[in-house]
Parts: C-alpha cells; structure tokens; sequence
C-alpha cells in the first residue's frame, strides 16, 4: 500500500523541534523513500525550502501516508519514521530520479534530472486500517 501511494505527507522540525509538514509525491525501494526537489512553484529557492533547511537541522523525519472515505470502515494510514538526508549529486540521486519518472508521468518531462532528492532511511513503520489485501488490521 505504501509503494502504490500516489501522495504522502513529509514531516520535517527546525532545530528547535517546530513542526512543518507538506504534502510529496515519493518512490519506494527498499527500506528507503526517495523525494525530488521538483519544478512545481515554489516561493524560494530550492535550497532554501523549510524542509531542506530542516532535514539539514534536524534529520529526524516522518512521512503519512492516508486514505479516506466516508465508509470509516475503509479508513487506513501508514507512518513512517526515519532520518533523512539530502542527496546532491552521484548514481543514487539519479536512480532515485529514474524510480520517480517511472511512478509519475508528470515527470517525464519535467527539468529534475540536477535537482536535489531527499532520501529518508525508513526506521519503523506503524500501519492502521487495512491490510495490503483490503482486510482490516487489527486494533
């Protein structure tokens, strides 16, 4: 269910522990989230965006990922801790760039191939709701 989401929300804090959360599109491999810095608009620079200024901080992260419907029965979330870092440059930057194109079309043209990706090593996981089978977990 976490590799086939289209939208998470990122977590990131300040070194003072203020939170900020934003919505990513994201790629799974592994034990390990990839996110690209890409050309939607945005009011600053890349390098100067909350969550990078955060991750460089404080590298603690969390990413949830949720569905709703007015059926609560069908209600599930998965969150994911981890440490993030920022990768800048290298062969896993660019594959990461290539999981991403892969998931999202709107990428397969977009200009990210020098951006930054922030990759978060998944520490522990916590699921509610459904199971990957469309069972209910249990409580």
């Amino acid at each position: 269910m976490l590799a086939a989401a289209r939208i998470g929300h990122l977590a990131t804090a300040d070194e003072a522990g203020a939170p900020h959360v934003i919505p990513v599109c994201f790629v799974l491999e592994g034990d390990v989230i990839y996110s690209v810095l890409d050309q939607k608009p945005k009011r600053t620079a890349l390098n100067r965006l909350r969550r990078v200024r955060n991750i460089l901080a404080n590298p603690q992260v969390a990413l949830v990922v949720d569905h709703y419907e007015e059926a609560w029965d069908r209600l599930w979330y998965i969150l994911v801790r981890g440490r993030a870092e920022l990768l800048l440059e290298g062969g896993e930057r660019v594959k990461a760039i290539g999981l991403l194109r892969q998931k999202y079309d709107q990428y397969q043209d977009m200009d990210i191939d020098d951006n930054p990706v922030i990759k978060i090593v998944i520490g522990g996981t916590v699921a509610w709701g459904l199971d990957s089978g469309g069972d209910r977990l249990p409580a």
